[in-house]
């Protein structure tokens, strides 16, 4: 499975909110001049953050956007979940009825177990893990 940019940039996102932490709100322009990511874009990924529960937004002229978890509640495997249409490696893995094979198929079920081992790797990751070393550059 090849993420897309959607996932890469959330997590991006959701890793400068919480360094932004300490700082209270934080400012689209801020995210998006730190992060490189266009407003446009930002704002679009920002939204299924929040219809999820990730990330809470103020509107005027002191408002601006802060995690609604803690960064140790958010897991990896929980943000591309959020984000990408395609989630598993096949369809037919969550809806065994787009294949006229999947009740028999032998290859769903090994892409199942590969899948369900992405996602359990993926889980045991959290936003707090990856701001651990706060001197990190930015992710490309």
């Amino acid at each position: 499975m090849k993420l897309s940019t959607r996932s890469r940039y959330g997590v991006r996102i959701l890793v400068e909110l919480a360094r932004q932490a300490d700082g209270g709100l934080v400012k689209v322009g801020k995210i998006s001049n730190n992060q490189k990511i266009t407003i446009k874009y930002l704002e679009q990924l920002i939204r299924p953050l929040k219809k999820a529960g990730l990330v809470q937004s103020f509107r005027g002229p002191k408002g601006g956007h802060q995690l609604a978890k803690k960064p140790e509640e958010i897991m990896l495997g929980q943000v591309v979940r959020i984000l990408e249409e395609k989630s598993d490696l096949l369809d037919c893995i969550l809806k065994p009825e787009t294949c006229p094979f999947s009740e028999k198929c032998q290859a769903r079920l090994a892409w199942k177990k590969a899948s369900d081992a992405l996602y359990e790797k993926l889980n045991s990751i959290s936003i707090a893990d990856l701001i651990q070393d706060d001197a990190a550059a930015p992710c490309p």
